[in-house]
């Protein structure tokens, strides 16, 4: 009979064994810990690793981080929370959401989101076809060859675009 380590094959930031049990390996391949406003963010699975580009992007807020008010101009973002709790606001709507929940922004709907749990909050961030990746990268400056660009610039550039203030308490 194989032992779970020698059936174990990986899936991006988690480790599927043989008896059919998740663990939470790092991946070799994750960013380390990019500064993205008051966010640090690492990206779990880059969307190059696939074939449908798929992203998953681990973030970590402190309490009241909020991002501008954003469109995705080709890519839904889900929001899947691992700890803490967060406001999202989705065009007119508000909810919150807690470790175990999960919400979609939907391409071209504007969105942001607030940190609420004192402790700060902890969630991933799946998207499709690189732009937030992308967009992530280059203000973390973690990507070479590039200008210094305004926040509007490098979000155009990718597809996102800033259309209001954050989320105030």
């Amino acid at each position: 009979m194989a032992t779970a380590a020698a059936t174990s094959r990986c899936v991006g930031p988690l480790q599927l064994t043989g008896a059919g049990r998740l663990t939470a390996e790092r991946p070799a391949r994750a960013t380390p810990r990019l500064r993205v406003f008051a966010a640090e963010l690492t990206v779990q699975v880059s969307h190059a690793l696939g074939r449908d580009g798929i992203c998953v992007i681990e973030a970590r807020g402190p309490f009241g981080y909020s991002p501008p008010l954003h469109v995705h101009g080709r890519e839904d973002e889900v929001f899947y929370m691992l700890e803490g709790e967060l406001t999202i606001r989705v065009g007119a709507a508000e909810r919150r959401l807690a470790a175990g929940q999960a919400a979609l922004a939907p391409i071209g709907v504007p969105h942001t989101f607030r940190v609420d749990s004192p402790a700060g909050a902890r969630w991933l961030n799946i998207t499709t076809h690189g732009d937030f990746e992308r967009f992530v990268l280059a203000v973390a400056g973690a990507t070479k060859h590039r200008r210094a660009a305004t926040l509007a610039e490098l979000g155009r550039e990718e597809r996102i675009e800033f259309v209001g203030p954050p989320l105030t308490s």
